[in-house]
């Protein structure tokens, strides 16, 4: 008899899946477009695998804006992705634009949310994609995780008046 309860619980709960209860755990979190043509992106949720990148996936605003010890972190991700070569040490532009605003070359860039797709899928503009599994065709472990992402921008923001998060 409790077997036949167990089963009928499992299928009520596959059912509620089914019918798009369960799928829609992750349907109130922010849309993702390109920067290059502003067609969606897809970014595997599971990749946002820290508490403030889920906060960021739900909200948009960046959690670390502020946060001393991931402006660190952001600041040596950006030199060791050789940002500077491109945004020069101060991310004020050098070959590449200046990334601290208050004017951006894509003006979405004054968003946490805006920037974030930008570093994440590149531009038309040269930049290629930095997200995991896009900078490298060939390693798909190659890349920033969206945590790290947030610190780069955490210290972008740092260096400028523009929060990205108003």
């Amino acid at each position: 008899m409790l077997g036949n309860k167990v089963v009928k619980v499992a299928f009520f709960v596959s059912a509620l899946a089914l019918g798009g209860l369960a799928a829609n755990v992750y349907a109130d979190n922010i849309s993702f477009v390109t920067t290059q043509d502003g067609s969606p992106m897809d970014i595997d949720a599971a990749l946002f695998d820290t508490p403030e990148a889920q906060s960021f996936l739900a909200t948009g605003k960046n959690p670390y804006i502020g946060n001393p010890e991931a402006i660190a972190r952001g600041h040596k991700i950006f030199n060791l992705y050789s940002c500077t070569q491109c945004h020069g040490p101060e991310a004020k532009g050098q070959v590449g634009p200046g990334l601290i605003g208050p004017t951006f070359r894509y003006a979405k860039d004054a968003t946490n949310k805006g920037m974030f797709e930008t570093i994440w899928h590149g531009t038309n503009g040269g930049m290629g994609a930095k997200g995991i599994g896009l900078m490298d065709s060939t390693d798909p472990s190659n890349g920033l995780k969206p945590d790290e992402v947030l610190k780069v921008q955490a210290w972008i923001r740092s260096m400028g008046s523009v929060t990205g998060n108003e």
